[in-house]
């Protein structure tokens, strides 16, 4: 088994994975940003700033495990109404796609609601999805480390 290590990403690490991401986002119009929180609302707020983006919401979701059927149910605690979301392209935002839950459950919330929705993630961990028929439309990079994004260290929040 690969050794599995802890990368601590400066911001400007950060700042170097969406550029390098612009061009191939750029290709794309968006109407709006759909931030995932709380990792996707710090890149979510760069891409939108950098791609001219002003109306940026947010959706957070959670799992309910119902264990008698093994499954990870979705329940949306924040979600714009889908007035919002109709006919228009959607980029939803997170920072990284580990089992790909959270990314997959809004693309489809987002999809049923009538928009066109485009995801990205800084991260993409495709050996941990839960989803091997899917994948983030764009990503900064390929992982199987351990990824510790700035806002996390300057929270205090490494290790949780």
């Amino acid at each position: 088994m690969a050794e599995v290590n802890n990368i601590y990403l400066s911001w400007t690490d950060v700042n170097k994975l969406i550029s390098a991401m612009m061009p191939r986002l750029e290709t794309y119009t968006y109407d709006l940003v759909l931030a995932i929180t709380r990792g996707g609302i710090v890149p979510g707020a760069i891409i939108a700033e950098r791609l001219g983006i002003k109306q940026v919401l947010v959706a957070s979701v959670d799992f309910y495990e119902d264990k008698e059927h093994d499954l990870d149910l979705p329940v949306f605690m924040q979600f714009p109404a889908d007035s919002f979301l109709r006919s228009r392209q959607v980029l939803i935002v997170d920072d990284i796609w580990d089992r790909g839950r959270e990314v997959v459950n809004v693309t489809e919330r987002v999809r049923q609601a009538g928009g066109r929705p485009f995801s990205v993630v800084l991260h993409y961990k495709s050996h941990r999805s839960a989803f091997p028929d899917k994948a983030p439309d764009f990503y900064g990079e390929e992982t199987k480390d351990w990824i510790i994004y700035p806002w996390e260290v300057e929270r205090g929040k490494v290790g949780t």
